[in-house]
């Protein structure tokens, strides 16, 4: 089998496709103009074209290089970050670029389903904070912070100490800010989940929103880029009028799936814009594949655990796209 960083070249050279640079929206408070997105040459995306490639299976390869030479975010979910943090940004800064990364370890991560998990107590995940921001040293990255974690508390998490939760994600946001460099998003949920953006007001403040970089939407999700920003842009309102976001928009070329369990591994979807601060709208600081497209949001329709590659559905979103 031909070596990874082999099969890399060769599928952006066939496809023309490599991390996309990045141009500055049109605002003073927007990403710098050198901002471009680490491509981690490593991802299950990548293994799997190569081992494709190595199999004769062309084809597939090909359009699999759709998502493996696109810049994604990576996802911290486990005990000890800093030296996996390090070793991102670092790779990063080594290729001129910036990493993209998450923090997913908030106490009662997911309400117990899919994705369930995160530290044992408050104590637990503070100390993990300050482990991912060591990590970070002076390197800097994008930082979405506990994806779902304020949605699922102004929804309705049973037994989650919704007071404590905001305590910490306000802890995360102060943390992170401290390192040079690093802009930090706060999730806010989908342009569905909480209609009334009011509701998020409060919380995303106490979350600390206000001292953040702003806040991120879609994650996971399939809304369309026009539907993420109109919902942004009312919540920016209502939370003064001058905060910024982010949209991920990895798989949301379709637009949502109607039917049952919408957000987990819904049929016929698509890969979305490619990641980029080129927006042209003055409030969207980027647009990021925070999701990893291709892996699994959980064991329904046939999937497998959360975050596992599928490559079945991997390569029904890069056929579908139309980036």
């Amino acid at each position: 089998m031909p070596s990874l960083a082999i099969v890399r070249r060769v599928l952006v050279a066939a496809l023309g496709l490599c991390a996309l640079a990045a141009v500055p929206a049109p605002a003073s408070q927007a990403p710098r103009a050198d901002v471009s997105f680490w491509v981690n040459p490593d991802t299950s995306a990548a293994r799997q074209a190569a081992a494709w490639m190595g199999q004769g299976r062309f084809t597939d390869a090909w359009a699999l290089a759709r998502i493996a030479v696109r810049p994604q975010a990576e996802w911290l979910s486990k005990d000890g970050p800093e030296p996996v943090v390090r070793s991102f940004v670092e790779r990063a800064a080594a290729a001129g670029r910036t990493a993209v990364l998450v923090t997913y370890f908030v106490p009662d991560r997911d309400c117990g389903a899919y994705s369930a998990g995160g530290a044992r107590d408050a104590d637990h995940y503070r100390t993990w904070i300050d482990d991912f921001a060591a990590g970070l040293g002076t390197r800097g990255a994008y930082v979405i912070v506990e994806p779902d974690a304020v949605a699922l508390a102004v929804a309705g998490c049973a037994g989650v100490d919704t007071a404590e939760r905001y305590e910490l994600l306000a802890y995360a946001v102060d943390r992170l800010k401290r390192q040079p460099g690093t802009k930090v998003y706060v999730d806010a949920g989908n342009a569905t989940w909480i209609p009334q953006v009011r509701r998020l007001v409060a919380p995303l403040r106490r979350a600390g929103v206000d001292r953040a970089d702003g806040f991120a939407l879609n994650v996971s999700n399939f809304h369309t880029d026009a539907v993420s920003a109109a919902y942004g842009h009312r919540l920016a309102r209502a939370l003064g009028g001058t905060a910024h976001f982010v949209i991920d928009t990895s798989r949301n070329g379709n637009g949502p799936y109607a039917g049952v369990e919408p957000w987990c591994n819904p049929p016929g979807r698509a890969l979305g814009t490619a990641p980029t601060t080129r927006t042209g709208d003055p409030a969207v600081d980027a647009y990021l594949w925070v999701k990893r497209p291709g892996e699994s949001d959980g064991t329904c329709r046939g999937g497998p655990e959360a975050g596992a590659l599928w490559p079945r559905y991997a390569l029904e979103l890069a056929r579908n796209s139309r980036v």
